[in-house]
């Protein structure tokens, strides 16, 4: 009540608030009076002190208890200005608190600016290694794939020796060189050439010609291959003649 504004109240607001304010200390030095007059003797035991202590305060609870709340002055001008100071104090408090909020709000609003940046890239380092992950796969794939084939190939490979290995028994057996041919022919049969190759050769080259040049896999009859060769594989169908030049044979499709 000492607060309020004494320039905007009237004479009679005044002189009220002048008696409460004496009622007010008269009361407060009542009051002090009785303190000073309670005060513990030194003789007492700390432990009687404390005993003491709790006494009276239990007692001043009790007389607290009974006492009923005194009412607020009557006169509505102070009412009014009393109602106008404690509006003012809780605007400013209330405006204290906008500041501290509206600075708690700025402060999580960079906060969450700064955890949707980091959340984008973390976002964007899991796309990347997502991608990473799925060519690293892709290419272990690959080189599965890539090393099965080598596999085949190793496979086939070995085959094709050991069927050429069977070929060339087959025909050293049942189809032997010129040279030895030639050694059971008569005397006058005309003198055969030395550098004349193998039946086993003779489809060798065939076979790695289409394989080297599938596009020409025709090879040039020369005088290294024995006519009855020539002639015993066009008759089986093992070999066929180019259409245009009679002097070049490839082997025959069988797929």
């Amino acid at each position: 009540m000492a607060e309020l504004g004494s320039a905007e109240l009237s004479e009679e607001a005044r002189n009220e608030l002048l008696d409460l304010c004496e009622d007010q200390f008269a009361q407060l030095e009542k009051l002090q009076n009785e303190i000073i007059l309670s005060e513990p003797d030194f003789c007492e035991t700390p432990q009687d002190q404390q005993v003491n202590q709790l006494i009276a305060t239990e007692a001043e609870l009790k007389q607290w208890l009974t006492v009923e709340p005194e009412l607020l002055p009557q006169n509505s001008e102070l009412l009014l200005q009393a109602g106008k100071e404690e509006m003012l104090k809780l605007c400013s408090e209330l405006e204290m608190i906008v500041s501290c909020c509206e600075a708690k709000r700025d402060k999580l609003r960079e906060t969450k600016e700064l955890e949707q940046k980091w959340l984008e890239e973390k976002k964007q380092a899991l796309i990347a290694a997502t991608d990473h992950a799925e060519r690293v796969r892709s290419e272990k794939d690959k080189l599965s794939k890539i090393s099965d084939t080598k596999a085949k190939i190793q496979k086939m490979k070995a085959y094709e020796e050991k069927l050429m290995e069977s070929l060339g028994e087959v025909l050293e057996k049942h189809v032997p060189p010129p040279q030895n041919e030639y050694k059971r022919k008569k005397s006058d049969t005309p003198e055969l050439n030395e550098d004349m190759i193998s039946l086993n050769e003779i489809l060798e080259l065939l076979m790695n010609k289409v394989l080297t040049t599938p596009h020409d896999p025709y090879v040039m009859i020369d005088d290294t291959f024995w006519p009855p060769y020539i002639e015993m594989l066009l008759r089986y169908g093992i070999a066929v003649r180019h259409q245009e030049n009679n002097f070049k044979i490839r082997l025959e499709t069988f797929w």
